[in-house]
């Protein structure tokens, strides 16, 4: 008998939903949904326990509320605080922190965590500020972290600043407190987004070009060099805030797959066929374009065994469609769709 997958929708409305996916059909059906507040953008569970989901209110004065799903992927807000900034994009948990990135006020805020109630076991968290700006003043007037990445092989947290042109390489100290210890540097204008790491090599989503650059990063203190850049599609716009890049998946090499790709969403292509996903090699080769038929595909991530499936969401259209990867990782064909969810932003599989 084939296992069905539960699958959590953070989205642009006022909805976590939750889908169930079974690959024998294959159908990709709603099954609930639950009211958490204004644009629970970004999800992610709590380390080995994926009943405890954390999700962020993308708003000014961000929220964070903590979510606990049954079996059958019904859900309640059993906590809520401050997220210590305006417009939280990020989440990351480690078993007794919550890592925030809040995107428009430049702040990285830190919540204590348990796994046990009351869940958030502080109101108000610890907040970093960063600093910096950029040329594109549209974009880059502050500094505007997009991501919290977790990049365990060197037991540090990666933050893209998009509005500061950086990454910072974040270290606990000896009292457990989180410092920015150092930063790779990016052109001004390029404006990073979000990153994936694999073998040594940190690959990062330049959104504002739309493009991805590649470093050799070695553990601190010893310095990145940079090796390249390509863009994320073959025939770029005329005008790159035309078209932005917005989600980088690196899924680990394993049995079924054994070969690292790099996936890559882009956002707003004027085609009737929809955004492109691009595929590429570790070493940059572009290797594969598919049409998505999704509109503004902002989010993206990989499940089922061995990473096997990709779900993807349009935020101006086109539903949610679930993908399989193919020709050993080098291509994706879509399997699933469902159109009953407004918004779709970040998927977290359960």
């Amino acid at each position: 008998m084939t296992n069905s997958y539960r699958i959590l929708v953070a989205s642009y409305s006022n909805n976590v939903y939750s889908l169930l996916f079974d690959p024998s059909t294959p159908s990709l059906t709603r099954t609930s949904s639950i009211e958490a507040g204004f644009h629970p953008s970004w999800i992610t569970h709590y380390p080995g326990d994926t009943s405890l989901v954390f999700a962020s209110l993308e708003q000014a004065n961000g929220k964070i509320i903590v979510l606990k799903y049954d079996n059958e992927a019904n859900g309640a807000i059993v906590a809520e605080s401050s997220s210590g900034g305006d417009d939280p994009c990020s989440l990351l948990a480690t078993k007794d922190q919550l890592l925030i990135a809040n995107y428009s006020s430049g702040h990285v805020s830190v919540l204590p965590i348990s796994p046990e109630p009351p869940y958030i076991l502080k109101q108000t968290p610890t907040t970093i500020t960063l600093t910096g700006s950029g040329p594109n003043k549209d974009r880059q007037r502050s500094a505007h972290p997009h991501q919290v990445y977790l990049n365990a092989e060197y037991d540090e947290v990666l933050v893209p600043d998009l509005g500061g042109d950086r990454v910072y390489r974040f270290k606990q100290n000896a009292e457990g407190s989180w410092m920015a210890q150092s930063h790779i540097t990016y052109e001004p204008g390029e404006g990073p987004r979000h990153v994936a790491f694999h073998n040594g090599t940190l690959y990062t989503l330049l959104e504002l070009i739309s493009t991805v650059a590649s470093h050799r990063l070695p553990p601190q203190p010893a310095e990145p060099s940079f090796l390249h850049t390509v863009a994320t599609m073959s025939q770029p716009p005329p005008s790159p805030t035309d078209m932005l890049a917005a989600e980088i998946l690196l899924p680990h090499p394993n049995a079924t797959f054994p070969i690292p790709y790099i996936y890559v969403s882009n956002r707003n292509d004027p085609s009737h066929d929809g955004d492109i996903i691009s595929i590429f090699s570790t070493e940059a080769k572009l290797i594969a374009e598919v049409r998505s038929g999704l509109k503004h595909l902002r989010g993206m991530a990989f499940g089922g065994p061995d990473d096997k499936w990709l779900i993807a969401g349009g935020v101006h259209g086109g539903g949610i469609k679930i993908f399989e990867r193919v020709n050993e990782g080098k291509g994706l064909v879509e399997i699933a769709g469902n159109t009953e969810t407004e918004s779709p932003t970040g998927f977290l599989w359960l």
